[in-house]
């Protein structure tokens, strides 16, 4: 791990030092093409932009965190990517730490890359967050519309597209951490099309392969998943705007979703010689989530850099059908011998319905500060009663539904730097509450337009 963290810094570095060079001496300077083509120009002639060379930046993102709860479990019947759990590490820690170059590859393409190096349980992670080509406005297409390929936040929702570090909150609401594992960066292609109207209307659709939770974390069959989208927004005078959209991402899990990778103590009724901890749960099947959002914003100066009002709300549902499959590891005593042995028992359901909506408001008092509130609920899935009866504790037939608080401040010192203060008030399954505190700092290094806020 640390080989390939130490050649991605070298790379980045490299970039940044050919970036930063510049010839002020009036001689003939040389600007190397895509095409291994070399053209020649007076020092006259040199674009001062940086059209075509790399934007390079690093986001620094770091959290100091204290939690009242020694788990943040969710409640039976939610099963969570690891991206979405609640850390388990308080004190200080790394969050994020990103580097992102992004560049015109020619008059025709754009591309970006974003590595994040991010830590989860103690451990060092290397992480390849987005990796892709945009078709420009010169590659011939009609007006408004553009292509793109690769690794990317595709347009899902309002948070899905945009990274964590440009949020509003310390964290993502829960029903981004329950049914995106935080986000979702599937390969894919995406088509959108801002039509040629009064009334902004942005419609587009995705082909992806169905690699990222909520889907299979292999599948290697070509692309099983596919979204799209539509969305209308319009201004009201000079200070209000809002905007609405609609989303839908749907894909099959054929390869298996990873629901738990855990133990815990089980046994069926009426099993006295036998023993079985639960060690994985999936699920194979199709898998659609629909995602409704609203965003408004309010200048009430006319100027949104000295106070602002920013209203948003989403609601999500998700349907699925198929199989859901315990796997169940323990020890078996025949005649006197114990051997070890693994049960996999398949359960097949048909329209399981979950759902979950947040809502915030941040407003902008002094050009520096803010603060902002939200809540965000979880819909428990509608299992079979009989289901959750027999595998009582990892069903919840009676729908506790997980909630969150949140409240914070944040001092923005310029457009590249921020402080927060956040508490959260969470109850993840019934009883559990934990108070969190988190203070984070936000800071933008390099070319501060690939990632300003």
């Amino acid at each position: 791990m640390n080989k390939y963290i130490m050649l991605m810094l070298l790379s980045v570095l490299s970039i940044t030092a050919y970036t930063l060079a510049d010839d002020h001496s009036g001689k003939t300077v040389e600007i190397e093409k895509a095409s291994d083509k070399t053209i020649e120009c007076a020092d006259s002639c040199l674009v001062r932009d940086n059209s075509f060379n790399p934007s390079v930046s690093m986001i620094l993102n770091a959290k100091y965190q204290q939690f009242s709860a020694d788990s943040g479990d969710f409640a039976g019947g939610w099963f969570i990517g690891h991206e979405g759990e609640r850390a388990e590490q308080e004190g200080f820690g790394l969050d994020h730490t990103e580097f992102a170059v992004t560049a015109n590859v020619d008059d025709k393409f754009r591309g970006s890359s974003v590595f994040a190096i991010a830590e989860h349980d103690g451990e060092t992670e290397l992480e390849l967050e987005e990796a892709y080509i945009e078709t420009l406005p010169g590659f011939g297409l009609p007006s408004g519309m553009s292509v793109k390929v690769g690794r990317a936040f595709w347009t899902l929702g309002y948070l899905n597209e945009h990274h964590a570090h440009a949020d509003d909150f310390a964290d993502r609401p829960l029903p981004y951490r329950a049914f995106l594992d935080k986000h979702f960066n599937d390969d894919g292609a995406q088509v959108s099309y801002v039509l040629p109207t009064d009334l902004y209307t942005e419609i587009g659709a995705s082909t992806l392969r169905g690699n990222d939770f909520p889907f299979g974390t292999s599948n290697d069959e070509g692309n099983e998943a596919w979204s799209a989208y539509a969305r209308i927004g319009t201004d009201f005078g000079d200070n209000q705007s809002i905007r609405i959209g609609g989303y839908i991402l749907s894909g099959n899990t054929g390869a298996g979703r990873s629901l738990m990778d855990e133990h815990a103590d089980h046994a069926h009724e009426g099993e006295e010689e036998e023993e079985h901890e639960i060690t994985a749960m999936s699920f194979s099947g199709d898998s659609d989530l629909m995602i409704a959002d609203v965003r408004y914003t309010w200048a009430p100066t006319g100027n949104s850099s000295e106070k602002e009002v920013i209203l948003q709300a989403e609601f999500f549902q998700r349907i699925e059908d198929g199989i859901y499959s315990i796997s169940e590891h323990g020890e078996e005593v025949v005649a006197g011998v114990t051997n070890e042995i693994t049960v996999t028992e398949p359960f097949t359901f048909s329209d399981v319905d979950s759902s979950g909506w947040y809502a915030q408001a941040v407003y902008k008092f002094a050009p520096q500060w803010r603060v902002g509130v939200r809540y965000s609920q979880l819909q428990s899935p509608d299992v079979p009663a009989a289901f959750a009866g027999e595998h009582e504790g990892e069903f919840d037939p009676a729908g506790f539904n997980p909630e969150a608080y949140s409240f914070m401040i944040d001092y923005s010192n310029s457009e590249f730097s921020r402080l927060r203060l956040q508490v959260n008030q969470e109850e993840l399954s019934d009883g559990n509450e934990d108070t969190q505190v988190v203070l984070q700092y936000i800071m933008s290094l390099g070319a501060h337009s690939a990632h300003a806020y």
